[in-house]
């Protein structure tokens, strides 16, 4: 799926939200404080990433705790299990839980690890509600031959911004894992030992790096 370069016009972006996080008017709102979360969020990650005075171990470690510090882990492993969030039970939940976070580490890693060296920028932000945003930014330069497109999702918390999920090339990572995890515990007849296998084993490569 192609995804139309990101103009340096405010909120041609919008186009690319799916439906679940479409908001009913598209209001020029921006949010000066988390556009600064997102920005240094992105760096943070990707400056974790692409270090070459870490060692696999150190980077895996460091990259872990970048995730532990700014995304709502919890929220994002209960929102991917949708329908089943309130059917398992705590033993499921609590494995569930666990390879989850592995799995997690695993497809950001995957994601990010491309950059290194590039520039990053936010280049606008809708409030979809207070507490609220979708945070985009461009990511050019280095290797690149245009500029990508990557969408942020954050959500305000008691202890400031979190990251809820990430849009990268017009897929979101959180909604699409919840249209797979629900659709392979549908298919195990409501079963959800299947996926939390299938999540253990994904999440390995990045457990042996640790």
């Amino acid at each position: 799926m192609s995804v139309p370069t990101l103009s340096r016009r405010i909120f041609p972006w919008i186009v690319l939200l799916p439906s679940a996080y479409a908001t009913g008017v598209m209001a020029a709102a921006r949010d000066p404080s988390a556009e600064a979360f997102v920005d240094t969020t992105a760096r943070r990650l990707i400056e974790v990433l692409a270090d070459p005075g870490l060692s696999p171990a150190a980077k895996s470690a460091a990259f872990r705790s970048a995730i532990d510090t700014l995304a709502d882990v919890p929220r994002v492993t209960s929102f991917v299990l949708g329908k089943y969030a309130r059917l398992l039970t705590p033993d499921q939940k609590r494995r569930f839980a666990l390879a989850f976070r592995g799995y997690v580490e695993h497809v950001y890693r995957a994601r990010l690890s491309d950059y290194g060296g590039e520039r990053i920028s936010v280049v606008g932000s809708i409030v979809r509600k207070p507490g609220d945003v979708i945070v985009a930014t461009q990511i050019s330069g280095g290797q690149l031959r245009q500029a990508v497109p990557v969408s942020w999702r954050v959500l305000r918390s008691p202890q400031g911004w979190r990251l809820v999920d990430v849009q990268f090339r017009g897929v979101w990572l959180a909604i699409t894992q919840q249209q797979d995890f629900v659709s392979t515990i549908d298919n195990a007849g409501g079963d959800a030992e299947p996926l939390i296998r299938q999540l253990q084993g994904e999440a390995a490569p990045a457990s042996s790096k640790r």
